[in-house]
C-alpha cells in the first residue's frame, strides 16, 4: 500500500460515507479537478458476485490542464490516468486516499513528467488540506 499513497495524501473524517464523497469532489474541484468516473465499488461487488461490502468509491479525478500537458510528454501517460481517488467507510466515519502522482515520474523516464507530477501531488495535498481544516472549522 505504501507504494500506491502517501500518508499525506490520506484523511480520516468523522462524517458519513455521503459527506466524505461530496467533501472530497467539492475539494478536488477548487483545485481544478473534475470528476471523470464514479464507481460504485460495493454495488458493482453485489451485483456482480452477490458480496456484501462496505461503502466504497472510486472516483476517476483529472485537472484538465495537467492533463493535457502530460499528454504532450509522454502519450502513454494515459495507462496512469485519471487520478484516482478513494472514499470508503471506516468505523464511525470515512477515508479519503488519493494515488501519489509522483509516482509517474518513478516509472516513467521523463524529466517533464517528474515536474508535473510535483505539481499534480502539491495541489492533492491542498485537498487534503482543505478537508482536514474543513473538519478542523466543523469541530471547533
Amino acid at each position: 500500500m505504501d507504494e500506491l499513497q502517501a500518508n499525506e495524501l490520506r484523511i480520516w473524517l468523522p462524517v458519513s460515507f455521503d459527506q466524505a464523497v461530496e467533501r472530497a469532489k467539492e475539494a478536488l474541484k477548487r483545485e481544478g479537478f473534475g470528476v471523470l468516473t464514479e464507481i460504485d465499488v460495493q454495488a458493482t461487488l453485489k451485483k456482480k458476485l452477490d458480496a456484501d461490502f462496505r461503502k466504497y468509491v472510486i472516483l476517476g479525478a483529472c485537472n484538465p490542464p495537467l492533463a493535457y500537458r502530460a499528454f504532450q510528454a509522454e502519450l502513454e501517460i494515459g495507462l496512469l490516468m485519471p487520478c484516482n481517488v478513494i472514499v470508503y467507510e471506516e468505523g464511525t466515519g470515512s477515508v479519503v486516499s488519493i494515488m501519489d502522482p509522483a509516482l509517474m515520474g518513478k516509472w516513467l523516464d521523463n524529466p517533464e513528467l517528474l515536474s508535473l507530477s510535483q505539481e499534480a501531488r502539491a495541489k492533492l495535498e491542498r485537498v487534503i488540506g482543505m478537508l482536514r481544516a474543513d473538519m478542523q472549522g466543523t469541530t471547533a
